[in-house]
């Protein structure tokens, strides 16, 4: 297979979509979040052709100075950023902000974060504050009924409609919330990020977004080191002669996800876009691992992800 960089899949609207994209997460400070430019450059040397970021990452106005500084013109690269619980009270402002930060036009792809909507915190401000992101991990944010994710959707569309965006679509989103959400839709999403690895393969979300025409799109694609150790994924890489990291994202693409893979090291960049093509066996075998764990965002103490119930969720 030649590097999966280069390779793409074509969205339901008929816009290409690299198979795998940067992860352009940094911390939650945005001094962190600044410290992340040169690992972004590294990874558009080693050929990655999509970055993957967000208002809650803080790294939107990173992304074109690691574009220039990589020397890569911005038509070549796919950028995906998102509109956060903060932005839900004025979506155009918030996505006008992000154009600003990604120093762009357009951007190929803008989805809604969360389904939750946070209580406003500074009416004026469409930028992410870092102070209060910092208390969003306990669930300790005041969830609001409106706006919904409803109404975000419907300023989505009209971005969408503008051609400022050229694809659509959510993340963390469940086939109860995307029922929610097509209730009152007009577009269908054109893409859904989330969650995924083979302890949380997803399948009834898999089908519902493969009937809806709706590409599912795999964030924390490797389970960290909770899945990459696994004995099983152990022996499928020294088999392959491989990591175990290649081995999870190569399972990934053979059920048609795309990937969004964090990685600061430009040794595993290159790991990450160079796969092999795993055999039936090795395929079904790992299908047989998933357990519905999540690693990534789970409920706290109270039972909450981020301010809503797993019912609530659709988990």
């Amino acid at each position: 297979m030649p590097p999966v960089a280069d390779l793409t899949l074509t969205l339901r609207n008929g816009v290409k979509m690299p198979l795998i994209g940067l992860g352009c997460w940094n911390g939650r400070t945005r001094e962190e979040a600044l410290t992340g430019k040169d690992w972004f450059i590294s990874a558009l040397k080693s050929g990655y052709k999509h970055l993957d970021t967000g208002h809650l990452y803080l790294t939107e106005e990173v992304v074109p100075k690691a574009i220039k500084e990589a020397g890569i013109d911005r038509k070549d690269v796919f950028i995906t950023t998102k509109v956060s619980w903060f932005q839900a009270y004025d979506v155009q402002a918030g996505f006008n902000n992000s154009l600003k930060e990604l120093d762009t036009d357009y951007v190929d792809l803008y989805l809604i974060h969360w389904p939750q909507v946070v209580e406003r915190v500074d009416a004026t401000d469409t930028r992410a504050d870092p102070d209060n992101i910092a208390k969003t991990p306990g669930g300790d944010n005041k969830v609001v009924d409106r706006p919904n994710f409803n109404d975000v959707w419907a300023e989505m569309e009209k971005i969408y409609e503008s051609g400022k965006a050229k694809a659509i679509g959510v993340s963390n989103f469940s086939v109860k919330t995307l029922n929610e959400l097509l209730a009152t839709a007009k577009v269908v999403p054109h893409v859904n990020q989330v969650e995924m690895h083979p302890y949380l393969a997803q399948p009834e979300l898999m089908k519902f977004c493969k009937e809806k025409g709706i590409q599912l799109t795999a964030y924390t694609p490797t389970g960290y080191a909770t899945v990459r150790n696994d004995p099983t994924i152990g022996e499928i890489a020294k088999k392959n002669g491989v990591s175990p990291t290649q081995i999870i994202l190569a399972w990934h693409l053979r059920r048609g996800v795309t990937l969004c893979c964090r990685s600061t090291s430009a040794e595993r960049q290159r790991e990450n876009i160079n796969l092999p093509t795993l055999s039936d066996e090795d395929f079904e075998t790992i299908n047989k691992l998933n357990r519905d764990q999540r690693v990534c965002n789970f409920p706290n103490e109270r039972g909450l992800v981020w301010g809503w119930t797993l019912e609530r969720l659709g988990w």
